[in-house]
């Protein structure tokens, strides 16, 4: 008999992270790489494991997923709301702690568009009086 999977998704900034709970040791596996060689920046993997760590769950799933669009610290935040979503498809007791600490809200923040005769957003161009 198949693994039972659990599969969710989670979105941050431009980014979209499809991911897939499995029983089994705690591998990581992002984009069929190793999660240490995708993501270099232990405070970038800090941010991933966090809802395992939460819930207590940090050696009892693989976690399998893929990520695309933005950079990585948008496909890190999408995967950890990802994680935490496929966390409550395996046992609902766990949205409440999940909740408190704001795992599962998606956030709203994106890059402001950048505005025509400026230089940024919000930026504009030196002004010269003379």
């Amino acid at each position: 008999m198949a693994a039972i999977k659990y599969n969710s998704t989670g979105r941050r900034k431009r980014s979209i992270a499809r991911v897939t709970l499995v029983p089994g040791k705690g591998n990581i596996t992002i984009n069929e790489r190793e999660f240490e060689n995708y993501f270099p920046r232990e405070t970038l993997r800090m941010i991933i494991r966090q809802p395992l760590n939460l819930t207590g769950t940090i050696g009892k799933y693989d976690v399998v997923a893929s990520v695309n669009g933005g950079g990585l610290s948008g496909q890190a935040g999408a995967l950890r709301h990802g994680i935490a979503r496929a966390l409550v498809t395996v046992d609902a007791d766990l949205k409440t702690k999940l909740k408190k600490e704001g795992l599962l809200t998606r956030d709203p923040r994106e890059v402001e568009r950048k505005k025509y005769g400026q230089k940024g957003a919000r930026r504009r161009f030196q002004f010269s009086k003379r």
